[in-house]
């Protein structure tokens, strides 16, 4: 605690003015990074009342404090953002973004190319974005291109190479879609005029890009240059239909920054628009982590900074939900109680309250991947698999002695059931109560199957049974030569004894383990899905059995008195009149003769 008294010494010494301070530890890491608009009181407040644990561990490493004094307190603003950036201070606000979002460049170059990019190069270029959806980028970059005529090549156009006739023209410029700058067809002057028209389409400002082609339109049509005009036309009907698409709210709202927020826990989700002429020309959302106490006025301040900094914003005008704790020179804040700008601000509140349930659903599947993959490397340990049990299959065997034989085949894919992948079979070749004989059957005709479709096998087999089952599924697997490429075992009903084969002496797993779990799972799985076909299949069989012994009993009339009555027994209790009015009078007669005997 001495290298603390010792900072704490120097804060009478600190100048009640705007600035910021870092806490730096032994080795000369910066720590903290902080911004004030009185450093003496700011620092002063980390060692009076009850700090959390997160800032009492930070003090605990802290040797030295360092300040700068700055003019006001955007600078100071400004200042904090950028040591932040440049030192990432362990416990510093993080600004989680793990996506790579799309930008817009233009490129620094002669003739400039407008393209798509996820890389921002310090080469000049100006960079627009980032845009979260790659769909409308697209969009945007083939408006752009329906409208201006520009290049799309990565030629090095110089005057040089230009006046030395070292291009020829391509399929663009046949194409209609470039006017050849590489052959000298357009002066770079007339070319970066249209650059300058494609950055207000970017920016969002369409106005001054609608009134050149009207003006256009209107100077052909009165050379009487018709064609032209018409293309010039279509093309402002583009514009049009591009914003359409937007979402607009009033014109009267015209460069305005909107900023939604939802706090939960450490972490601050603020969701950000860009409005223009009364359109949403751009949105994005990002995550806070707080690494110390800081209040919500200060995270919306960083975000603010860090967001307006990234997307090159010079809106005059930032609507929020609340103040934050300090406000950047020359801008406008304001706080809609009602109104265009405070629907505006819903609207971002609403996109940052969705972003923090997407990423709370998000969180909670790779948690549950995790939760699978240990589940199922536990599984390969438990079995000593050579690989994780990734898909699983389960069989079991259903019949009352011999009689309605069936099988069923239940699939599992990282640990979970997959129903559209289960499977029953009617025994075919196996006479009387023969499981042995039932399952041998089955595994062949399964696994056959697999290996004629070039359909990917199981890393595990389970088999409902013990030894006897076992080795029955082992010779049809050794028949197709996959007899060490599954691994297969055995479960007995009575103890949960797994035998693998070849081996007589049963492993007895953990009651609690969820090697046991899983497997028990699948085991009542497959009993439960092989059980249901059974009584399907019995229940059929018994009805039809009984009422193909009745003359004069044809199939039609056999599905009419099941649909009616349900069973063959509600049918031999039905009376007379009841089976006259679904059978028919001479049917019925012969109905109740036959249940008579």
């Amino acid at each position: 605690m001495r290298e603390t008294d010792n900072i704490r010494s120097v804060v009478s010494t600190l100048p009640d003015k705007p600035g910021v301070y870092q806490f730096i530890d032994a080795t000369g890491t910066i720590l903290y990074v902080g911004k004030a608009r009185s450093l003496r009181k700011r620092v002063a407040s980390y060692f009076t009342g009850n700090q959390s644990g997160k800032t009492r561990v930070m003090l605990s490493r802290a040797t030295d404090l360092r300040h700068i004094v700055v003019d006001n307190e955007s600078e100071a603003l400004l200042l904090e953002n950028s040591l932040i950036k440049k030192h990432q201070p362990r416990y510093n606000i993080m600004l989680k973004d793990d996506k790579t979002y799309p930008w817009i460049c233009v490129k620094n170059e002669h003739f400039p190319r407008v393209f798509l990019t996820r890389k921002l190069i310090p080469d000049g270029s100006s960079y627009y974005g980032p845009y979260t959806s790659v769909p409308a980028v697209k969009t945007l970059l083939e408006l752009i291109r329906h409208l201006f005529q520009i290049r799309t090549c990565s030629l090095p156009l110089t005057e040089k190479s230009i006046a030395d006739g070292r291009y020829r023209v391509c399929l663009e410029y046949h194409m209609g879609n470039c006017k050849a700058p590489c052959v000298g067809l357009i002066e770079e002057t007339e070319y970066n005029l249209q650059i300058e028209r494609i950055k207000e389409i970017i920016k969002g400002d369409l106005s001054g890009v609608t009134a050149y082609l009207e003006s256009m339109m209107k100077q052909f049509a009165a050379e009487l240059r018709y064609e032209e005009a018409q293309k010039i036309k279509e093309k402002l009907d583009q514009l049009a239909k591009y914003r359409s698409k937007s979402v607009v709210v009033n014109s009267s709202v015209r460069n305005v920054d909107v900023f939604g927020c939802s706090v939960d826990g450490d972490s601050m989700y603020v969701s950000y628009m860009k409005v223009v002429s009364g359109a949403i020309v751009q949105s994005w959302s990002v995550e806070l982590k707080m690494r110390m106490e800081e209040d919500r006025e200060s995270l919306l301040s960083t975000a603010v900074t860090e967001i307006r900094h990234r997307v090159s914003s010079d809106s005059p005008e930032i609507i929020v939900p609340f103040m934050p704790d300090i406000l950047i020179d020359n801008v406008k804040y304001l706080v809609p109680k009602r109104g265009d700008r405070h629907k505006l601000l819903e609207l971002a509140t609403r996109n940052a309250l969705f972003f923090r349930l997407e990423r709370e659903k998000k969180a909670a599947e790779q948690s549950r991947e995790t939760r699978t993959e240990k589940n199922l490397a536990k599984m390969k340990n438990d079995l000593h698999m050579p690989v994780l049990p990734v898909h699983i299959e389960c069989f079991d065997n259903s019949n009352i002695q011999g009689e309605s034989a069936v099988a069923a085949c239940v699939v599992f894919r990282n640990g979970r059931p997959s129903n559209r992948e289960y499977r029953h079979y009617n025994i075919k070749t196996v006479t009387g109560p023969d499981d042995f004989a039932s399952m041998e059957e089955v595994i062949y005709r399964r696994y056959r199957r697999l290996l004629d479709e070039e359909k990917s096998l199981p890393q595990l087999v389970v088999i409902d049974g013990g030894k006897g089952q076992l080795s029955s599924a082992m010779k049809s697997l050794e028949a197709l030569g996959l007899r060490g490429k599954i691994t297969v075992i055995g479960i007995a009903k009575r103890l949960e004894e797994i035998y693998f084969p070849g081996d007589s002496v049963p492993i007895y797993l953990d009651k609690n383990s969820i090697t046991l779990k899983i497997i028990q799972q699948l085991r009542n799985e497959a009993h439960r899905f092989g059980i249901n076909f059974h009584r399907e299949k019995r229940s059929s069989v018994m009805n039809r059995s009984i009422l193909d012994e009745i003359p004069g009993i044809g199939e039609k009339t056999k599905e009419l008195l099941l649909k009616e009555f349900g069973s063959v027994k509600k049918i031999s209790e039905a009376s007379l009149p009841e089976l006259e009015r679904v059978a028919g009078r001479k049917k019925a007669a012969i109905l109740v003769q036959k249940f008579k005997k």
